[in-house]
């Protein structure tokens, strides 16, 4: 389940990592695995596999969560994204940028999805919450000194301000070339009804 930044976010964003030696080398070639601004989200409960049989009650889930966040009139988070840093080393080396704002209402949101999949015994990945937004994933092909400069670059990122209105269920597709299928989408605000529910 994700949130997604809308477009003005993400051109403002896009704008800043134009400038990094990540998408520089990406533009000479070098597969340093930026993502792509229409995949750029905010995780905030990762699923594992579910078994089909089972899948019908991942969005009865979320729907039960979105249910309990409208019910508690808590409106929608209010975030930016801003700073960043890498995640492992090595060929595993990941660039992400930071989310600052209603960082504990975005937290409380996401403890009331994994509370309903936990319910439904559900298999979702328990780390503690991190928000962030992955831009690349170098690995070793791009040199530590570049790696330093661009999470440098963007420690003094800071992106507009933006409301959570809708929150996502999104397959992944993982590879060389990662896409996120659309299944389902929720507003925490506004009509209550599911956007769009597609679990098969």
């Amino acid at each position: 389940m994700a949130a997604y930044p809308p477009p003005a976010a993400g051109e403002h964003l896009a704008r800043q990592l134009d400038r990094l030696a990540v998408m520089a080398a990406a533009n000479r070639g070098v597969n340093t695995r930026p993502a792509r601004p229409e995949t750029w989200h905010v995780t905030l409960a990762f699923l594992g596999e579910v078994a089909e049989e089972r899948a019908g009650r991942v969005p009865a889930a979320i729907q039960r969560a979105v249910d309990g966040w409208r019910d508690a009139a808590t409106g929608a988070p209010e975030l930016a994204l801003t700073g960043g840093g890498t995640f492992g080393r090595g060929r595993f080396t990941v660039l992400w940028v930071g989310v600052d704002g209603d960082r504990e209402l975005l937290g409380r949101l996401s403890r009331l999805v994994r509370r309903e999949l936990r319910r439904d015994r559900l298999p979702y990945d328990d780390k503690p919450f991190r928000p962030h937004l992955t831009v690349a994933r170098p690995g070793d092909r791009l040199d530590r000194a570049a790696v330093g400069a661009d999470r440098a670059a963007l420690a003094g990122y800071r992106g507009p301000t933006w409301r959570v209105e809708s929150v996502e269920l999104v397959r992944s597709h993982l590879g060389p070339r990662p896409r996120y299928e659309h299944l389902a989408g929720w507003r925490l605000v506004g009509p209550s009804e599911p956007d769009r529910v597609d679990p098969a």
